[in-house]
């Protein structure tokens, strides 16, 4: 049985071989012959696949003491097989630097006022934080104002001064006159009717 599984990484090996050459090609190619290229490849993965379906059913007919050194081994091959297909979803929807250089532009020139044109974004942006992080201190402060003044409003109250209501508080003890204080107070009852 081990010799099957043998034959079988033998297989694995030659395959993950060809595939890896073959994705290293496809960016490179255009066309009818990447798309030819992408199709060959597709269909030896899928002999991978397969190949790997196969080890796995002779690892579980192998006894149980030798099996976990031949699960170890199919494990690496399925880790290999997940890569060789990241490797190839990415080959297949890279560029070769002629079609990029086709689709950018092949004007060194224009690169560089790419490079001037997002340095300028980036100068603006960083701007734009530094006055966001500006504003939201200043928000935070007055807010911070607001909780004082209400908390120091309620302690007020609490003490049993009263208060008047107008464009601020004012306290009528803070008044040293009786005189002073019945003018406020007149002033205070005359004002809702003007």
């Amino acid at each position: 049985m081990s010799s099957d599984f043998e034959a079988y990484e033998q297989d694995f090996g030659t395959l993950t071989a060809e595939i890896t050459n073959k994705i290293g090609r496809i960016p490179k190619l255009g066309g009818k012959e990447k798309t030819q290229l992408v199709l060959n490849v597709d269909k030896q993965l899928e002999e991978v696949r397969e190949l790997m379906e196969q080890m796995d059913l002779e690892v579980r007919e192998i006894p149980i003491q030798s099996r976990g050194m031949y699960q170890s081994r199919l494990k690496s091959y399925k880790g290999e097989m997940e890569k060789l297909e990241k490797d190839f979803k990415r080959s297949r929807i890279a560029y070769s630097d002629d079609v990029r250089n086709e689709l950018l532009g092949e004007d060194a020139g224009s690169s560089e006022s790419q490079l001037m044109k997002l340095s300028e974004e980036r100068a603006h942006l960083l701007d734009n934080t530094e006055k966001l992080e500006r504003s939201s201190r200043r928000l935070e402060a007055g807010y911070q104002i607001a909780v004082e003044t209400d908390a120091q409003a309620e302690t007020t109250n609490a003490q049993g001064e009263p208060t008047l209501r107008g464009n601020s508080r004012v306290t009528l003890g803070t008044l040293s006159d009786h005189r002073q204080q019945t003018i406020l107070e007149l002033k205070c009852v005359e004002s809702p009717d003007v």
